[in-house]
């Protein structure tokens, strides 16, 4: 696959070859979310009609799936940094234990999911919306949506577990088609169901709910008949669930503990700056700023293709043994990150374009602060696209530490004092407040690149 490449060592870039091979893993993973996104989106233009209330209601209960779906993400994540390494060493056993490992932990973490929507969903949204001028009426909102949302959280994990394990052998078509049978299923519900088309009961935000339900649904049961048929490298049967290796489990559970823990420093960081925003004003600055990410989440897909591209060709390569082609190939894909970041900063101001067109139903200060974040976003791309690079190629070699004492030290002792402080005893705007934060992200830039220069990445976890 790399065979012209190594004639090329020492040099910043790659040849084209390389980067094809780059592309071919990234691109389909980027349509998949620019899908989701785009979807996701349509979902915001249609409750965005019944108002700025119903429109922070469901955004705020958004929050919680947000949560969940990073907590699972994460632990796919954990087990994926095994499952390329031992898909590279053609580990098929290996591939297996991993697939149990992102299983066993996903299901667990539904448990906390269900409580939150069932048991306690205004006493959690509430914290979300301190100070906030029409709170009560948003909780009014945002509990109706997160009761039906309870529904989605055990199919929904078991599809991110194969599709993410998937992702890690290389296989990205597959999800790609799921994903897109998945959301027109959730767009067309959604407009039966929010403003009652064809005779169906109108149900507002509640008819959003149900219409996100039954599309997870739906892929639950194309990825379930899949795997059955297919029958994957890492696929074992029902009764072969419990055959865990407790060594290899631990290890990877370590491992995962560590990009847990950095990953939910950063949730729980968004959520409180999040409750922070949301308080400095009613309605309008919670649809304002929860507009603007469904804006930004068109350009934000390059996140998700440059860490899987990066990730599935290193650990293929680490889990080769060949660690001289991965030092190399590891200043490839950074260049190239860098560069594709670039580029993004256009596509981002391109989307500013959407604003008016998807989200004319609100107010006039929730577009302004929409525009405004959606600016201030693209601007960031550059640093943002090139982190997750660096992210990338630390965990492909199981190097869960760099996240877990750098980027989750900066966040718990610098940058959430600085958004409390700035939160307390200043008025700026939510914008500028959101501003002064992300300006900890170029520090980080430079922290990863000092702790890659040591190497610890470049490890074979397959012996």
């Amino acid at each position: 696959m790399y065979k012209n490449t190594r004639k090329k060592t020492g040099t910043l870039f790659a040849n084209a070859q390389f980067y094809r091979s780059a592309i071919t893993v990234a691109v389909p993973i980027m349509m998949q979310q620019l899908i989701q996104s785009m979807v996701s989106l349509v979902d915001n233009f249609m409750v965005s009609g019944l108002g700025d209330i119903s429109m922070s209601g469901v955004n705020v209960a958004g929050q919680i799936l947000f949560v969940f779906m990073v907590f699972v993400n994460t632990i796919c994540v954990s087990g994926g940094i095994f499952m390329t390494q031992f898909f590279g060493a053609d580990d098929r056993e290996g591939m297996k234990q991993a697939f149990r490992f992102k299983l066993v932990m996903g299901l667990i973490a539904v448990v906390p999911y269900f409580l939150v929507c069932i048991a306690f969903p205004r006493q959690v949204l509430s914290f979300m919306l301190i100070g906030n001028t029409q709170s009560e009426l948003i909780l009014d909102e945002g509990v109706k949506y997160i009761r039906l949302m309870f529904w989605m959280g055990i199919p929904m994990t078991v599809s991110m577990c194969i599709a993410s394990s998937l992702r890690d052998m290389g296989q990205v078509r597959f999800p790609l088609v799921v994903t897109v049978i998945a959301t027109l299923t959730n767009t067309f519900f959604n407009w039966l169901l929010i403003y009652g088309n064809l005779g169906f009961p109108r149900l507002g935000v509640q008819g959003a709910a149900i219409a996100t339900v039954i599309a997870r649904f739906f892929e639950f049961v194309i990825f379930v008949v899949m795997y059955a048929k297919k029958k994957p490298e890492f696929g074992f049967r029902i009764a072969e669930f419990f055959r865990i290796d407790g060594k290899l489990f631990f290890e990877i559970l370590i491992k995962g503990a560590l990009v847990l823990f950095c990953e939910m420093v950063w949730v729980l960081s968004e959520t409180l700056t999040t409750a922070i925003y949301n308080g400095r004003g009613g309605a309008e600055v919670v649809s304002g700023m929860s507009s603007s990410f469904a804006i930004a989440n068109l350009f934000f897909v390059a996140f998700g293709g440059i860490y899987n591209a990066t990730g599935v060709i290193l650990g293929k390569t680490l889990g080769k043994g060949d660690l001289e082609m991965a030092r190399q190939q590891k200043t490839w894909l950074l260049s190239g990150s860098a560069v594709f970041g670039i580029l993004m900063v256009g596509v981002g101001f391109t989307t500013t374009l959407f604003v008016p067109v998807v989200f004319g139903r609100l107010s006039e200060s929730a577009l302004t602060i929409c525009r405004s974040m959606v600016v201030l976003m693209s601007l960031f791309m550059p640093a943002w696209v090139y982190l997750n690079a660096q992210q990338a190629v630390a965990r492909a070699g199981g190097d869960t530490a760099m996240g877990a004492y750098t980027d989750a030290m900066i966040t718990i002792f610098v940058m959430i004092p600085l958004v409390i402080i700035l939160g307390h005893f200043t008025k700026i705007s939510p914008v500028m407040l959101y501003l002064y934060v992300k300006l900890l992200d170029l520090v980080k830039v430079v922290v990863f690149h000092v702790w890659l220069k040591k190497e610890r990445w470049l490890k074979n976890l397959t012996k």
